[in-house]
């Protein structure tokens, strides 16, 4: 499912600003279960205004966010790499997962394959095919313990363009031990950056000095103004996950019609297994009357009398 949800009349304000546009209701094109759904919106605003050559993305799962990249860029017409690092067996913090997931993927990425790259690997590891000063747009969603993120931030920090933005997801958590939300209070001492709150919020640190200007003005903006913004991209975040809803509801019906198309034809083939027995049953009564009205029955009839008495 793919498409564009309009601003309704009371949103129609909101694109006045530098901040939301049409492309922030743009819709991505695979809408699978993920904790990221509520930012596709930010996240098509931010490719058309960053318009990066190159975004890679730590911890792609079953890639919504990653494909929503790939979308984004694909409908902008922008000639973006785009490589996706992962090891797709899972974490504590995702949870450990089969092939099967690695092989949807995939599948999914055969249609962008011209631009994007899977990488199967520890994020570490593949750092050294990421050349410095290469990546426009860097997403890091991997394993959310204090220490990992930490590690992973400063690993490909090196790896940023003078244009480099960086995306943190789960800011907003404080349960167990995610720990993104402590490096993200030290983060805000180093670089300019903005916050989302919902979806688990997601961070936006601009570690490029020569970044796009609209991305710069957010993170001056006043405090109402800020909160305006989330507000708006709270509220049109939200339409992607009623659409993924949509999607479920879709594939449940589909499913459900299967069972019943399939309850149809086991109930044709029972009536006519029964009409077939009917008619047996009918036959062979039909046959017992005939042989009964007959003579042989008639003259047997002494001797099913004596075979009764011994019985008896």
């Amino acid at each position: 499912m793919s498409g564009e949800i309009a601003p309704s009349e009371a949103e129609l304000g909101a694109l006045a600003t530098p901040w939301v546009s049409a492309t922030s209701y743009w819709i991505p094109n695979h809408i699978v279960d993920s904790a990221w759904l509520e930012h596709a919106a930010f996240s098509a605003w931010l490719m058309s205004e960053l318009r990066p050559a190159s975004v890679v993305e730590l911890g792609t799962h079953h890639g919504f966010s990653y494909f929503a990249f790939c979308d984004f860029a694909q409908r902008l017409r922008l000639p973006t790499r785009l490589t996706a690092i992962d090891t797709w067996e899972g974490d504590e913090h995702a949870g450990f997962y089969g092939e099967d997931v690695f092989t949807a993927v995939t599948a999914l990425n055969q249609q962008y394959e011209a631009q994007s790259t899977l990488v199967r690997s520890r994020f570490d590891e593949a750092r050294g095919d990421v050349a410095d000063g290469s990546v426009d747009l860097l997403h890091i969603d991997g394993r959310h313990r204090y220490e990992d993120v930490v590690e992973d931030f400063e690993l490909y920090l090196p790896s940023m363009s003078n244009r480099g933005v960086v995306m943190l997801h789960d800011i907003a958590e404080h349960r167990d031990d995610f720990g993104v939300y402590r490096f993200w209070e030290e983060i805000k001492q180093r670089f300019p950056t903005f916050e989302f709150f919902h979806e688990h919020g997601l961070g936006v640190v601009l570690v490029g000095a020569e970044t796009a200007p609209a991305l710069l003005t957010l993170t001056e903006a006043n405090d109402v103004t800020k909160n305006a913004v989330r507000s708006a991209y709270a509220r049109i975040g939200r339409r992607t996950r009623d659409v993924r809803h949509l999607v479920v509801r879709a594939a449940y019906a589909a499913e459900l019609e299967l069972h019943v198309a399939e309850d149809l034809r086991l109930i044709e083939k029972l009536k006519t297994e029964a009409f077939w027995v009917a008619e047996n049953v009918a036959n062979l009564t039909a046959q017992q009357t005939a042989y009964e009205s007959s003579k042989s029955w008639r003259l047997t009839a002494p001797l099913r009398r004596v075979t009764n008495l011994f019985r008896r």
